[in-house]
C-alpha cells in the first residue's frame, strides 16, 4: 500500500510539472491549489469565453448579462441561446399606460435589447393608480419620456426609443417594421385595427390586450398562421358599446396583471418557445378569480387585410380611414359632444347656483330597497307639490358618491329609460307632475341631454340639462370639486 501511495505522489508531481510547463512557468500562473477568485478573461462585462478549465456553448453573452439574467437563463424553457436571442431582439410598446407600463418594464427587465415606446399623451394624476411606470413627479410630463426614464432606471443596458408623435395611419406600417414584435397597449378600436393592419403589412406579430373594470383579455394575432385582428373582428363594435377607463373605471392591478402577461407572450414570440396565444383568447375575471382560454375563429381566407390575395401594404394602411370605419377617435379623451337640446333647453354651469337656491331643500334620499325608477317618481311628485326644481344627476352611483351638487338625486343613466317610463305613468295619475321643473346633470353634458329628451318625449314640459356637466361646474363654479 505504501509503495502504491508513493507511485501516485510521483505521478501527481509529474502532472503538475507538465501543467506548469504548458501554461508557462513563472509568476505563479500555473499554481495548483485551492480555488481562488478570478476576474473575467478581459474587460469587466466583456464576452464570456471561459477560463483555462471551462468554456461556454458560444452564447455570446457577457459575464454581466449571465449574472443579471441567471435566474431566468437556468429555466429549461429559456436557456442561454434563447436569452441571447432576447438580448438581440426588439419590441414596440404602443401606449405607455396601464398595460404598457408593466409590459414595457418587464420586457426590459427580462432582457429585450431594444424597446420602443409610442405615446403622445402626458401623465395625469388619475393615471397613477395603474400606470406604474410614472411616479408623482412625472405628472404633466410626456408619457413616452417618463417611460424611457423608468426603463433606464430599471435596466440601463436596454436601448429605449421614444416616439412622441403617437401612432397614426401615416407612420404605423413603417414604425412597426422596425421592431420584431408589437404590443398593443391602447384602449380604442381605431388603434387596434390600425396596429393589426400595420403588422400584417410589415409581417410582424401583434400581442394585443385590453383591461377595463376588473376584467382583462389577451391574444396574439398574425403569428404562426393564426388570424389577424380583422379576421376575428371583421366589423367594429358600435361606439356606444365601447367604454374607456376614464368613463367606466379600472382596478389598478388588473391592467398590471394583463400587461405582465403581454410581456410573457412577447417573450414566447421572440424566442420561438412555448405556446403563444395565437388563435386563442385569454379572459381574466379578476373579481371572480377566474382565468380561462377560449378558441378564436381561425384565419379568414377572405380577410381584407391578411386573406388570400389581399394586398394590404403600407400604402393601404396610410390611406384607410380608421375613424370613419369605427366611428371613434384614436386618442383617449372626452367623448364627442352630442347636440340634442337647443340653447334654451340648457342651463349654464355658472347659473346652477341659482337653481340650487330655488330648490331650497335636499333631494329625497332613496328608501330601503327603492329602485331608481321609484326614486325618480317620488322625487317628481314631491318637487311638483312643493313648486321647486328637481336636480337629477344621471352619472353612475360611484361617481355621484365622489361628489355631487347638493340637493340632487341620483338616477344613473343606465337605469334612466325605465325610470322615465315610470315617471310618465306617475304623470298619468297626477298631471301636475308633468309640469315639474327638472334639471339634469352628468359628467360632461352628453348623457344629461339624452335623458332630458327622454322626459320631453314623454310629455314633461320643463326639462333642461347642465351644459358641460360637472366638469363645467368644476371649471366655472367650484375648482375644489374633484377631478376624475
Amino acid at each position: 500500500m505504501e509503495a502504491e501511495l508513493e507511485r501516485l505522489r510521483a505521478e501527481n508531481a509529474s502532472l503538475r510539472g507538465q501543467l506548469e510547463e504548458a501554461r508557462g512557468a513563472g509568476g505563479g500562473a500555473g499554481r495548483v491549489g485551492p480555488p481562488r477568485a478570478r476576474g473575467p478573461p478581459g474587460p469587466p462585462g466583456g464576452p464570456v469565453a471561459g477560463g483555462e478549465l471551462w468554456g461556454t456553448s458560444g452564447h455570446g453573452m457577457t459575464r454581466e448579462q449571465v449574472s443579471r439574467y441567471s435566474r431566468q437563463v437556468i429555466l429549461e424553457q429559456i436557456g442561454p441561446d434563447r436569452q441571447a436571442r432576447l438580448l438581440a431582439s426588439s419590441a414596440l410598446v404602443v401606449g405607455a399606460g396601464g398595460l404598457g407600463s408593466p409590459a414595457g418594464l418587464y420586457l426590459a427587465a427580462m432582457g429585450v435589447g431594444r424597446v420602443g415606446v409610442v405615446d403622445r399623451d402626458t401623465v395625469d394624476a388619475s393615471n397613477l393608480h395603474r400606470q406604474i411606470m410614472h411616479p408623482e413627479a412625472s405628472v404633466g410630463a410626456h408619457k413616452a419620456d417618463s417611460a424611457r426614464d423608468a426603463i433606464r432606471r430599471l435596466n440601463a443596458s436596454c436601448a429605449v426609443e421614444v416616439h412622441r408623435e403617437g401612432l397614426h395611419p401615416g407612420n404605423a406600417a413603417g414604425l412597426v417594421a422596425r421592431y420584431d414584435v408589437v404590443l398593443d397597449c391602447t384602449d380604442n378600436a381605431p388603434s387596434r385595427y390600425l396596429l393589426s393592419d400595420a403588422c400584417v403589412a410589415a409581417g410582424r406579430p401583434l400581442v394585443s390586450a385590453a383591461a377595463l373594470g376588473t376584467d382583462g383579455q389577451l391574444s396574439v394575432y398574425h403569428h404562426g398562421g393564426g388570424p389577424c385582428y380583422r379576421c376575428v373582428h371583421p366589423r367594429p363594435p358600435r361606439p356606444e358599446h365601447c367604454a374607456s377607463c376614464s368613463d367606466a373605471g379600472v382596478l389598478g392591478a388588473v391592467p398590471g396583471a394583463v400587461g405582465a402577461l403581454q410581456a410573457v407572450e412577447a417573450v414566447k414570440v421572440l424566442t420561438g418557445a412555448g405556446e403563444p396565444l395565437s388563435g386563442r383568447l385569454l379572459v381574466l375575471d379578476a373579481w371572480g378569480g377566474t382565468v380561462r382560454t377560449v378558441r378564436l375563429r381561425g384565419r379568414d381566407p377572405g380577410c381584407a387585410a391578411c386573406g388570400d390575395g389581399a394586398a394590404w401594404g403600407p400604402g393601404a394602411v396610410a390611406a384607410f380611414d380608421y375613424r370613419a370605419f369605427t366611428g371613434q377617435e384614436m386618442e383617449e379623451g372626452p367623448a364627442a359632444g352630442v347636440a340634442v337640446l337647443g340653447p334654451g333647453e340648457r342651463v349654464l354651469a355658472g347659473d346652477l347656483g341659482g337653481v340650487v337656491a330655488r330648490a331650497a331643500a335636499p333631494g329625497p334620499a332613496p328608501g330601503a330597497g327603492e329602485a331608481p325608477a321609484e326614486l325618480l317618481g317620488r322625487a317628481l311628485r314631491e318637487a311638483a307639490a312643493a313648486g321647486r326644481p328637481l336636480l337629477v344627476d344621471v352619472r353612475p352611483a360611484g361617481q355621484w358618491r365622489l361628489g355631487h351638487v347638493r340637493g340632487s338625486v341620483n338616477v344613473p343613466y343606465s337605469s334612466f329609460w325605465s325610470a322615465a317610463q315610470r315617471a310618465a305613468a306617475e304623470a298619468e295619475a297626477d298631471p301636475a307632475v308633468r309640469d315639474a321643473e327638472v334639471v339634469l346633470v352628468c359628467r360632461r353634458g352628453n348623457d344629461s341631454q339624452l335623458a332630458a329628451r327622454a322626459l320631453q318625449e314623454r310629455g314633461f314640459t320643463h326639462v333642461r340639462d347642465v351644459a358641460g356637466g360637472m366638469e363645467a361646474f368644476r371649471e366655472a363654479v367650484d375648482a375644489s370639486f374633484p377631478e376624475y
